[in-house]
């Protein structure tokens, strides 16, 4: 599925309520990233730590803000390839990133701590991944959940506050499945 097609399936504000504004892409400039105390993503490298790693060449992606009793982001990551490269990817880079239990990235001069926990994903789909992440800076945490789901040839990643993913990760299931 090309990537105009995938773009179509992203949730929007329609789906997702009037307290949800999207937000701007930003560009994706991670080439001084370096991960230190998780070997296994040491060796796929600092993109693997930032989630840009994933080198599927036909995606779609968007990002939302939450005012609706705090402000919380949201984003929503659709990729389209075989089932076995959308597997593999999306394992490799889970496998990595939960294979220790705390590492960290750097960039430039901020160094920031991530905790990972396996959590329980939904079953729905073909094949699921989710996962918590704690990231530390400076004594100041926040909450990350990480779900993924691949529904045939399309992977769809929900990540954010976890409340808000759990609250949202059918809607893009749904939205993505009606259109296969």
């Amino acid at each position: 599925m090309p990537s105009t097609a995938l773009a179509k399936l992203l949730l929007d504000e329609s789906d997702l309520g009037g307290d949800y504004t999207r937000m701007p892409q930003r560009a994706a400039a991670h080439d001084d990233v370096t991960v230190n105390g998780c070997p296994a993503l040491e060796k796929l490298g600092g993109n693997a730590a930032t989630g840009t790693s994933l080198a599927f060449p036909r995606k779609a992606k968007a990002s939302f803000t939450y005012a609706g009793g705090g402000n919380s982001e949201l984003a929503e990551e659709l990729y389209s390839d075989t089932a076995t490269k959308l597997s593999k990817g999306i394992g490799k880079i889970f496998d990595a990133m939960v294979s220790c239990p705390t590492y960290q990235v750097v960039s430039g001069n901020t160094v920031v701590i991530v905790g990972t926990q396996v959590t329980p994903a939904p079953d729905l789909g073909d094949e699921q991944w989710s996962q918590l992440l704690t990231y530390s800076i400076g004594g100041q945490r926040s909450v990350v959940k990480q779900t993924a789901i691949r529904i045939g040839n399309v992977l769809v990643l929900v990540s954010g506050a976890p409340g808000l993913v759990d609250a949202n990760l059918e809607k893009a299931l749904d939205k993505a499945e009606a259109a296969l």
